[in-house]
């Protein structure tokens, strides 16, 4: 493997790159070349993980091991699950693998030193339409520096062994042979504000509007429901804000800018009442949510942030995947008509007449 396979730049990936870059990898690289604002970075690729995998495990063992586990209990599925991620984690990064991932780190870096990235796992079953592995494997937020970037690319890796991950793929009888790792290493955002939206309602599943969530700060508080987030719902044909719900925002989530990682903090009392997106905000998002659903051509739930540059708001996309509740309704088979004793009174007649 050379440096230029050990890595895969966003510009350099479409969509249809799915099984080698993921889900997350393949929809920021389908983001970047279809112009949409995205935090610059690069993939670790399945077939780095695959030559780092072989390194740990020439013998396919841990994959045979996991294929074994269908249908035990969960308590011995997790030690299994554990041990394996363990295994990786400690494992050494092979040389030419960490050198191609240090030097493309230095190069999103540009001239800060040691820049903050999110590290984010990319699994190749991940966000397709009929399955979403959102939340199932780790995400590193505002990692600094190359050591600590190879330790996270690792924790990745390893969190395809994440107990819930193994269990949903049993459940959904994924092959484990087809279950790979990528890893988005992506320049951090300094969010002021972040969120969520969909285009598709997704407690009703209308069509015709965009719902946007928003809080301060990095969106993990909102993500993992530390926070509840104002709501603002725009109708997708005029564009009005037709609905607005301000949340009280106590805490956010912001950078440790002398340790990296993430840490809570408390909202100034004048802050928490107030929106966290002003109108011309929410109207850009909702317009950049049409963008994307439109390039994608169906339902999307994304992931974006604002950051501030020379006094003015910049919107950046984090992420897009297809929403997959209200396209799995959409798509379930509406049931025949059961036969009823009208029926076969009808079709006798019939059967007389003929």
């Amino acid at each position: 493997m050379n440096s230029t396979t050990a890595v895969k730049w966003f510009k350099d990936i479409a969509l249809t790159d799915r099984t080698s870059v993921g889900g997350k990898g393949a929809s920021l690289g389908e983001l970047t070349r279809a112009g949409i604002r995205v935090p610059p970075g690069f993939v670790v690729p399945v077939t780095t993980f695959e030559t780092f995998i072989s390194t740990l495990d020439p013998g396919g063992k841990i994959r045979h091991s996991i294929t074994a586990l269908q249908g035990s209990d969960l308590s011995a599925l997790s030690v299994a699950a554990g041990g394996i991620r363990a295994r990786i984690i400690a494992h050494t990064m092979p040389g030419e693998i960490g050198e191609s991932i240090a030097a493309a780190y230095r190069a999103i870096a540009a001239d800060e030193k040691d820049a903050p990235v999110a590290i984010r796992s990319s699994a190749t079953s991940e966000d397709s339409d009929d399955a979403s592995f959102a939340g199932l494997q780790d995400t590193y937020l505002w990692v600094r520096g190359e050591a600590a970037v190879l330790a996270h690319v690792r924790k990745c890796w390893a969190s395809l062994y994440n107990t819930e991950s193994v269990a949903y793929r049993h459940r959904l009888k994924l092959p484990e042979e087809q279950v790979a790792m990528a890893v988005v290493v992506q320049r951090m955002v300094l969010a002021r504000s972040a969120g969520v939206m969909f285009t598709r309602s997704p407690t009703t599943g209308d069509r015709s509007i965009i719902v946007i969530e928003s809080a301060w700060g990095l969106g993990s508080a909102l993500v993992s429901g530390e926070v509840t987030p104002d709501r603002f719902v725009v109708n997708k044909v005029t564009g009005e804000i037709t609905q607005r719900t301000i949340s009280p925002k106590l805490v956010r989530h912001t950078p440790d800018l002398a340790k990296g990682g993430v840490i809570e903090e408390n909202v100034s009392q004048e802050l928490q009442s107030l929106s966290s997106l002003s109108d011309a905000e929410i109207k850009e998002l909702a317009a950049t949510a049409k963008s994307v659903e439109r390039h994608y051509g169906s339902a999307q739930d994304i992931e974006w942030a604002v950051a501030e540059a020379d006094g003015k708001s910049v919107i950046y996309l984090l992420q897009s995947r297809p929403e997959t509740v209200w396209s799995a309704k959409d798509a379930a088979p509406i049931a025949k008509p059961q036969a009823t004793a009208f029926d076969h009174v009808f079709a006798a007649l019939a059967h007389r007449k003929s």
